[in-house]
């Protein structure tokens, strides 16, 4: 009776743990707690291009999956614009490859990331300087430990902007933080190319964007949860 009971716990158990596996779905926790979703798994719904009404016909879904052509495909990003939020999303690159999210974009210059701020993604054996390694804010803070998994295995990230403050979590450490309307978030902003862009970080709300650097990417589980 005893053995019967037990595998009945761990065949309901198994049962849970599947339901909240399942990709590019919500859990009824999720729902109730505000969380929607960016990518439906299947089709490019609710997202377009930087400054084109439709995304560029390189991105494309497979297998539950978003990704863009390499060679072909420009930025994507959401066609509803944010403030505060919490974004999640798993993310996984070939050997050397590099990507980015970025948040609050606008318009305004030629560039998504002249006016977003940018979740690094990469391959850390890039070797790129440590403010560009994989979540950091992109050339501005770097992330306080290495956090990745192998290459070509799924990360989760997130990402949590309330106010001016962020936080950037990777596979659940806390890599970075900052605080966009400080004075030593200027200082370093003044000190990199992004001072040439007064755009960049000035938007209080603005277009999740991710970003094609021409390397293979992908992209699943997109979700996000305003904060306003």
């Amino acid at each position: 009776m005893r053995a019967a009971v037990l595998g009945l716990a761990m065949a309901i158990a198994m049962v849970g743990q599947a339901a909240s596996a399942a990709d590019n779905t919500l859990t009824a926790a999720e729902k109730a707690a505000g969380w929607r979703l960016l990518f439906d798994g299947r089709s490019l719904e609710g997202w377009r291009g930087f400054k084109t009404p439709e995304p560029d016909a390189g991105w494309t879904v497979t297998d539950g999956m978003l990704g863009p052509d390499p060679k072909t495909s420009r930025d994507i990003m959401t066609k509803e614009t944010f403030g505060d939020f919490e974004l999640a999303f798993d993310w996984k690159v070939g050997p050397k490859g590099n990507s980015g999210v970025m948040f609050r974009v606008t318009e305004a210059g030629t560039q998504t990331y002249q006016s977003g701020p940018e979740y690094q993604i990469v391959d850390n054996a890039r070797g790129e300087p440590v403010v560009e390694q994989a979540g950091a804010l992109y050339g501005l803070y770097a992330p306080t430990t290495d956090a990745t998994r192998p290459v070509g295995e799924f990360n989760h990230s997130r990402l949590v902007l309330r106010g001016g403050k962020g936080e950037h979590w990777l596979n659940g450490v806390k890599v970075a933080e900052y605080d966009l309307d400080s004075d030593a978030f200027r200082a370093k902003v003044a000190a990199t190319k992004f001072r040439a862009w007064p755009q960049f970080a000035a938007a209080k709300s603005g277009h999740i964007a991710i970003q094609n650097h021409g390397d293979p990417v992908f992209f699943r589980n997109i979700k996000i949860r305003p904060l306003d």
